[in-house]
């Protein structure tokens, strides 16, 4: 393999397998906005009855697909 200039395994916590690091920082960034349009969905006021049952339609999916992801 070339020398990249970069030591192997650079960037990435010791021991652990690449693949496995981007698996789990594509989980942080997906909890990120996850909880990113949860803070969004209670940050809304209204006193339309539909828009609020909505609201908590979208907020029990997104609060289901947080705890999914552990």
């Amino acid at each position: 393999m070339a020398n990249s200039g970069i030591a192997e395994g650079a960037g990435w916590p010791q021991g652990e397998d690449p693949s496995a690091a981007r698996r789990r920082a594509a989980r942080e960034r997906q909890r990120q906005s996850l909880n990113l349009q949860r803070e969004f969905i209670l940050s809304q006021r209204t006193s339309n009855p539909a828009r609020r049952a909505a609201l908590g339609e979208a907020l029990a999916q997104i609060e289901k697909q947080i705890a999914a992801i552990g």
